[in-house]
């Protein structure tokens, strides 16, 4: 494995000491070290950013007095790029369209199989809120059962068919279908859309990769960055390129709104396909 570079090290002494409060180009984002699953402060999230070539740092509403100067000087003294993001960072409880179960309203990512079983994939700190989901708020028409879910860390989870409802491989893009043929791998500067139960179908681009979130429930690292609002309820649904039909990931989180503007991060599709031995259909 190759060794974190300096920087990065820097700020992840300084940020253990904090209270909780181009396509691919030529350089690749440095990986995250695995010390920062213990040395995160809530709040805030980094990453590479590729049009400048610099570690940036991005601290949310949350983050303030104390913590909010000890991130700022950990920032300068490493030399990375301390960036503000109105709202909170979290994940977004409440393809595109809504999932219940017990404990919450989600939304479905990707209908995928493995040989004749039909699964969807929808976020993780969805699917460790209930075994079981549903198509109605009002939990009477089953779609199945959870089957593997991985959160903090990661943030994706697996639910098995088990109902009649139909799951064709499309996105629902209110109205509306497009149909999936392919998953891949995102790069910044793509143009790319995501669909929710909450906000709908919203496009943007990709503005980074190998990003490290930490929500009040723990840290996700190895997300995609988009410039795409989202909202309570939109968790689990998908990024997808639109003219080719291509599922790229799930979502996970953000802040912001759509009502002001806001930043989502998303967990790759693909990492998620080899997890579980899944394949799009």
């Amino acid at each position: 494995m190759r060794r974190p570079s300096l920087v990065v090290l820097v700020l992840t002494a300084l940020l253990a000491a904090t209270p909780a409060a181009a396509r691919a180009a030529a350089t690749t984002p440095p990986p995250a070290p695995s010390t920062l699953a213990e040395a995160r402060t809530v709040g805030t999230a980094w990453g590479h950013d590729p049009a400048t070539g610099r570690l940036t740092v991005t601290v949310d509403d949350t983050v303030r007095g104390a913590a909010l100067a000890a991130v700022r000087r950990a920032a300068t003294r490493s030399g990375a790029v301390l960036r503000h993001e109105p709202g909170r960072l979290r994940p977004l409880i409440a393809g595109g369209q809504a999932i219940y179960s017990g404990g919450g309203r989600c939304s479905l990512g990707v209908n995928v199989r493995s040989s004749s079983a039909w699964y969807f994939v929808t976020a993780g700190h969805c699917t460790t809120l209930g075994a079981t989901w549903y198509a109605d708020s009002a939990r009477t028409t089953v779609l199945g059962s959870r089957t593997g879910s991985s959160f903090p860390g990661n943030d994706y989870g697996v639910v098995r068919y088990t109902g009649t409802v139909t799951h064709p491989s499309a996105v629902y893009t209110y109205p509306g279908q497009v149909t999936i043929s392919a998953a891949g791998n995102a790069y910044v500067g793509q143009a790319v859309c995501r669909s929710g139960a909450t906000t709908g179908v919203r496009c943007g681009a990709v503005t980074g990769l190998n990003a490290t979130v930490n929500y009040a429930e723990g840290s996700v690292t190895g997300l995609i960055r988009t410039n795409i609002c989202a909202e309570p309820g939109d968790s689990g649904g998908p990024l997808y390129v639109a003219a080719t039909g291509t599922v790229l990931g799930i979502l996970s989180g953000g802040s912001g709104n759509c009502t002001t503007g806001g930043t989502s991060y998303y967990q790759p599709i693909l990492e998620i396909l080899a997890a579980y031995g899944l394949s799009i259909p």
